[in-house]
C-alpha cells in the first residue's frame, strides 16, 4: 500500500519549518524536511513581512519533498495571529503586510474605544487587549492611510494569504480570524454591527471556513515549479489553535502551555468566558478545532531570550538554547521582572530593557549570558504560576498538571522551575506541537483519524513525553 503522506507548513515569527509525517502501525511518524529564517523588516519606517519570500520558501521546502520522493496528499499552512494582507480589484497588495510588532498602532485602542467601550468589546468578542490585535491594525489604516481601505476589495489573515497564493482561492479561516477582535464570541462569526460601528469596509470579511476545509488544488504554475499537484487543506491556521490540538491529553479539559516565541497558557472551554474578572485579567478566547474556545493568557514568552540570543552573538559570544540553560541555572540571582511588561514587546535592545527593569526592581544588574538567561527564566516561570491560579479562579477549576507543548518544552531548566513553581506536575513535549495539530487537521479531513480525541490518543503513543 502507497504511504501516504502529509505536510505542515509551520511559520513563526523567528523561522519556518516543512514538516512531513506519515502513519505506520497507528503512530505518527514525522520528519522535517525544510527549514528557513524568518523575521520581519525595516521598510520606510515600517515593521513589514516579506511575503514574496515566505512564497519562495514554501516552495523551496515542497520542492525538497519531490526531491525526497514523497509527494504528500495536500498541505496546510499556519503562522501566527492577527497580520494580515489587504489585496485591491486586482488582487495585488493595496498596502504593506504590516508586522504586529511595528509601533503604527500605538494610541489606536483609544480610537476603537470611541466607538465601542472596551469592556462592551469584550463582552462581544472575548479577545484580550493587545495594541497588535487587527482591529486596531486597521483603525491605524483607517487614520494613517484611508486610501488603502478604499481600494482594498478582500482582507485576509497572514496564512490565508499565503494559501490564496498557491491555490488563486480565498478562504477566511475562523481560528485566525478570531485574532482579530472582530469575531462574535457566541455567533463564531464575523461582528457585522461591530465591523459596520467601527467604519470598517464590511466587504473585507467574507464566510468563514473551519479546519479540515479544503482550499483546492495548487496553481498550474506553482505546480510546474514544485513538481507535483496536492490539495492545500485548512489546519487551524492559528499556530496556537494548531499546537493545542497536539496537546497530548486524556482529558478534554487540560492545562497546557504552547511554549514558543509566545507563550500561551490556558485551557479549553466549550463556550467563551467573556466576564468582568477574564476581562480584567487579559485572558483571551481564541477560536479552536471544532468551536473550542482556546480561553488563554497571552504571556511574552521565548521571544525574550531569542532576542537576548541574538544580541549576544552580535557582541561576539554564541550560545545554543540548551547552553542557556545550563548558564542560567549556574548563574546567581533571585531578582524577576513582569515578562508580560510591554516594555518587552519590541525595545531597541533587550538586553538593555531587562537590565534596567531588574535594576528598577532593587536587583543586581545582570551583564552575563547566564545572569540574563537566569532572570527570563525565573520570571516567565513566575508569570505561568500567576497565570495559571488567576485562570482557576476565573473558571473555577482546579489543575494539578501542566502540558507543555512546542520547542519551549525542551527547555528542560525552564521546565523543572516551572514545575517547582507551580507546584503542579509538568509533562512536557511533543516539541514540534504547531506543526503536529496542522497535520493532524489534514489527517482527520483525510480519514485517518476519526476525530481530535483519537488523534490526541496517537500523539501520546508516538512521541516521548516528559514529566516533571
Amino acid at each position: 500500500m502507497e504511504t501516504r503522506y502529509y505536510l505542515a507548513v509551520d511559520i513563526g515569527a523567528s523561522s519556518g519549518r516543512h514538516i512531513l509525517a506519515h502513519v505506520e502501525d497507528g503512530r505518527i511518524l514525522i520528519e522535517e524536511i525544510y527549514r528557513f529564517h524568518n523575521g520581519s523588516v525595516e521598510r520606510n519606517g515600517h515593521r513589514v513581512w516579506e511575503t514574496d519570500r515566505f512564497l519562495k520558501e514554501i516552495i523551496a521546502g515542497m520542492k525538497a519533498c519531490k526531491e525526497a520522493g514523497k509527494i504528500p496528499v495536500s498541505m496546510g499552512i499556519d503562522t501566527w495571529g492577527v497580520d494580515y494582507a489587504l489585496l485591491d480589484g486586482e488582487d495585488k497588495l493595496a498596502a504593506p503586510t504590516y508586522a504586529y510588532r511595528d509601533a503604527r498602532t500605538n494610541g489606536m485602542d483609544k480610537e476603537v474605544y470611541k466607538s465601542v467601550p472596551e469592556d462592551e468589546l469584550y463582552r462581544r468578542t472575548g479577545i484580550q487587549h493587545a495594541i497588535y490585535n487587527t482591529i486596531f491594525q486597521l483603525m491605524a489604516s483607517k487614520q494613517a492611510e484611508p486610501e488603502t481601505l478604499e481600494k482594498a476589495e478582500s482582507l485576509l489573515m497572514m496564512p490565508d494569504f499565503l494559501h490564496f497564493l498557491l491555490t488563486g482561492k480565498k478562504c477566511q479561516e475562523y481560528t485566525n480570524a478570531t485574532t482579530a477582535g472582530l469575531v462574535d464570541a457566541k455567533t463564531n462569526d464575523w461582528d457585522r454591527d461591530l465591523i459596520k460601528k467601527l467604519g470598517y469596509p464590511e466587504r473585507l470579511f467574507g464566510e468563514l471556513s473551519m479546519p479540515g476545509t479544503t482550499v483546492g488544488d495548487l496553481k498550474e504554475d506553482i505546480q510546474k515549479e514544485v513538481g507535483f499537484n496536492c490539495k492545500v487543506v485548512l489546519p487551524a491556521t492559528h499556530d496556537t489553535g494548531s499546537a493545542v490540538m497536539a496537546v497530548p491529553s486524556e482529558s478534554d479539559e487540560a492545562l497546557y502551555l504552547s511554549s514558543g516565541t509566545w507563550s500561551l497558557l490556558g485551557c479549553e472551554l466549550k463556550e467563551a468566558n467573556c466576564n468582568e474578572a477574564a476581562r480584567e485579567a487579559n485572558f483571551t478566547n481564541e477560536g479552536g478545532y471544532d468551536h473550542r474556545y482556546r480561553f488563554l493568557k497571552n504571556i511574552m514568552g521565548l521571544w525574550m531570550i531569542q532576542s537576548v540570543k541574538d544580541e549576544l552573538k552580535e557582541r561576539g559570544e554564541e550560545y545554543s538554547f540548551a547552553e542557556l540553560c545550563d548558564l542560567a541555572e549556574k548563574a546567581e540571582g533571585d531578582t524577576i521582572v513582569d515578562a508580560n511588561d510591554e516594555r518587552f514587546l519590541a525595545p531597541a535592545s533587550m538586553t538593555e530593557e531587562i537590565q534596567k527593569a531588574v535594576t528598577e526592581a532593587g536587583g543586581r544588574k545582570p551583564e552575563t549570558a547566564g545572569e540574563l538567561a537566569r532572570v527570563i527564566y525565573r520570571s516567565l516561570a513566575e508569570c505561568y504560576a500567576k497565570s495559571i491560579d488567576n485562570l482557576e479562579a476565573i473558571t473555577g477549576k482546579k489543575y494539578d498538571s501542566l502540558h507543555i507543548v512546542g520547542g519551549g518544552s525542551n527547555a528542560d531548566y525552564l521546565n523543572r522551575l516551572t514545575a517547582k513553581t507551580t507546584g503542579r506536575k509538568v509533562y512536557a513535549g511533543p516539541g514540534e506541537g504547531s506543526s503536529l495539530g496542522n497535520l493532524g487537521a489534514q489527517m482527520i479531513a483525510d480519514g485517518v483519524f476519526t476525530g481530535l480525541l483519537d488523534f490526541r490518543k496517537a500523539v501520546r503513543s508516538s512521541f516521548e513525553v516528559r514529566e516533571y
